[in-house]
């Protein structure tokens, strides 16, 4: 009875060689070698095949270009740019070139993440670092071009401000809302140190500032910005050893939450493999820049021409809705991350942010402007530097019991609602007539 069920066997998988090679490959008789080698030429012609589909260029311009939802928003940038030659109204070209940048800055991000896959965790933190504000990067450098410092000031502050009270804010409620009937926990360790870098940083921009309003400089007007560029390279050399202390030294600290679930490693099983090739990063990661450099260049001409038609001051603008542009991505990620009760990652991608912007991208401008010839410094005016200051303490008593729930979030989006406020009545003045 074994032996014809055995020939039936090896019949059956003959005939489907040409159209099923994984069933061949399980079905064909160990000792039949004929048909061992063809079902492995069959395999690894399909395989081939298959490959040449899956990593091809137009998966990778449909993983890119199509299949997030954000990516609706994209024609708004051509579209800015056609308004801007057409008609005069600034206001206009500004609104939509916003919602032209917020896909690209997303995508930014997720093309920097599968180029992490191919360069291992440490080079990979290095280019988070880096392309991870790379949006606000860009705008601020098109600002100080134009002679516009007062604009990169106000617009990195407010991704500050963006990334600690409203983004954190609403992933706290919406993580506490979700998971109301359990107490949800993140590594307190990882937290306090992020926020006591935030807090270096308002030391570093808030000496300027004292310096400047009570007249103790040494050179007026010269002190403080010598100091600002003292001050800059400081944090960058701060950041730099943050960079070495998280992902060399001590790597543990920032995994002991994380990897405390075995649910959390199931999960994270589907996001192990990369979805486009290194040079389709590669690739991706110029061209998202350069086109975010084009819509920036547009972006930042129509901010006086949008402040006057809108009739919002320019702060308001900067502190609060340019922010949105570049936070995008971080604001659905954390609260996605903290309804799945995965606070670790939310904590990462908030104050993680901030801790970038504050300690690498401000001292970042700083130099460049330096490098331009540009007097680009840490003095962000007493009103900033104040409503940075309180930012900064607010969120650290939230996070330093290690634990979220739906009122802490509430708590800081209305925080987050009075700081709007108070930039939407707020007159800025040049430091010329303080």
């Amino acid at each position: 009875m074994m032996m014809p069920m055995e020939e039936k066997v090896e019949v059956e998988s003959d005939e489907e060689i040409p159209f099923s090679a994984s069933a061949t490959g399980k079905k064909v008789h160990p000792f039949d070698s004929e048909g061992n080698s063809i079902a492995s030429h069959v395999d690894m012609s399909k395989s081939w095949i298959l490959k040449r589909i899956q990593m091809g260029p137009l998966r990778s311009i449909y993983i890119v270009l199509i299949k997030a939802k954000i990516n609706i928003l994209l024609p708004f940038g051509p579209l800015a740019i056609l308004l801007h030659y057409l008609t005069g109204k600034h206001g206009l070209v500004f609104l939509l070139s916003m919602l032209g940048i917020a896909p690209l800055a997303e995508r930014l991000g997720y093309v920097t993440e599968q180029l992490a896959f191919y360069t291992g965790p440490t080079v990979g933190g290095l280019l988070n670092a880096t392309f991870g504000n790379a949006t606000e990067m860009i705008i601020s450098i098109y600002a100080l071009k134009s002679g516009m410092i007062r604009v990169v000031q106000q617009s990195l502050l407010g991704s500050i401000l963006s990334n600690m009270l409203l983004v954190l804010g609403c992933a706290f409620f919406s993580g506490g809302i979700a998971n109301h009937q359990k107490v949800q926990v993140f590594n307190k360790a990882a937290a306090l140190v992020n926020s006591g870098l935030l807090l270096m940083a308002v030391m570093g921009i808030m000496f300027p500032a004292v310096l400047h309003f009570t007249r103790t400089e040494v050179h007026f007007g010269k002190s403080e910005l010598a100091l600002s560029r003292f001050s800059s390279c400081i944090m960058l050399i701060a950041y730099g050893s943050y960079l070495f202390f998280q992902l060399k030294s001590q790597p543990n600290l920032y995994s002991l939450v994380d990897e405390g679930g075995v649910n959390d490693q199931e999960d994270s099983d589907d996001e192990e493999a990369p979805e486009i090739t290194q040079w389709e990063t590669i690739g991706w990661l110029a061209i998202l820049t350069l086109w975010i450099s084009i819509l920036s260049g547009y972006l930042v001409d129509a901010i006086q021409g949008a402040s006057d038609s809108l009739n919002m001051p320019v702060a308001f603008i900067s502190v609060i809705l340019l922010p949105i542009v570049g936070n995008a991505a971080e604001h659905a990620s954390a609260i996605m991350f903290a309804m799945k009760d995965k606070l670790d990652i939310t904590i990462g991608v908030a104050i993680g942010s901030s801790t970038q912007i504050s300690m690498f991208v401000i001292p970042f401008c700083v130099v460049v402007g330096w490098c331009m010839g540009q007097p680009m410094d840490l003095n962000f005016q007493l009103f900033e530097t104040a409503t940075l200051f309180i930012s900064v303490l607010v969120v650290a008593f939230m996070l330093q019991d290690g634990t979220s729930n739906y009122f802490k979030g509430f708590m800081l989006i209305l925080c987050y609602l009075i700081v709007a406020a108070s930039f939407f009545v707020h007159v800025d003045h040049d430091k010329g007539d303080n």
